[in-house]
């Protein structure tokens, strides 16, 4: 039979089409991945955070720590003592005798240690009977700077004092000396400013001109 123009045709069977739900569905394991390796990374950048954190710390407290500088006074030789000669030796009049002091600064860390002029003061029985001071310098890294002090003893001063003759009777004299050298650190960007401070006690023999013994103790302050 003749199909007539109006009559409908049949429509063609709807093809399987993937519904919002599905989308979803795919989707999910793609987004769990991608938010899986976000937290690793994360994970990962904190941990080398971390990492570099323990060591800048370690660092800070080990090596880059700023230690004490040490100061020695390695000896003191003694020149111009004019005596007068007698049953007893005893420095003449108006003259001066001059100490000659080996004094070092060692510098245990790993920055150079810059130090200001040094001041030495000798005393006898108490009284400051000469001074002397010391030029700047700069001590390099676990390094030893040595440099000598000379000290213009005034005999004046030493032969003011009372004691003297019994000093001068035993072939002794005990002198003690103060030495100050402040300066600072500087180990990247951390700047510590030290004032080391030495205080020695000395026996001079007066026939010899020879130093015969010396205690020395050091004070750091940061």
């Amino acid at each position: 039979m003749a199909e007539t123009p109006d009559q409908v045709r049949p429509l063609a069977p709807a093809a399987d089409r993937p519904t919002s739900s599905d989308d979803d569905e795919s989707a999910a394991p793609a987004k769990s991945l991608r938010r899986t390796r976000w937290l690793k990374c994360c994970a990962v950048a904190a941990a080398l955070l971390l990492i570099q954190a323990a060591v800048v710390v370690a660092l800070i407290f080990t090596v880059f720590r700023v230690k004490d500088p040490i100061i020695q006074m390695n000896g003191v030789t003694v020149e111009r003592l004019d005596l007068v000669s007698g049953t007893t030796a005893t420095p003449r009049p108006g003259s001066n005798m001059t100490l000659n002091a080996d004094v070092s600064v060692k510098n245990p860390n790993f920055a150079s240690f810059r130090y200001q002029n040094t001041t030495t003061a000798i005393y006898y029985r108490g009284a400051v009977i000469g001074e002397a001071r010391g030029p700047p310098g700069r001590a390099r890294a676990r390094r030893t700077m040595r440099m000598n002090i000379t000290v213009d003893v005034m005999t004046d001063r030493v032969m003011s004092q009372p004691g003297l003759g019994s000093d001068i009777s035993s072939g002794l004299l005990t002198m003690s000396s103060y030495t100050v050298v402040g300066g600072r650190v500087k180990i990247l960007m951390m700047r510590r400013h030290v004032t080391v401070r030495m205080n020695c006690s000395m026996t001079v023999n007066v026939s010899s001109q020879a130093l015969q013994q010396m205690r020395c103790r050091r004070k750091v302050k940061l």
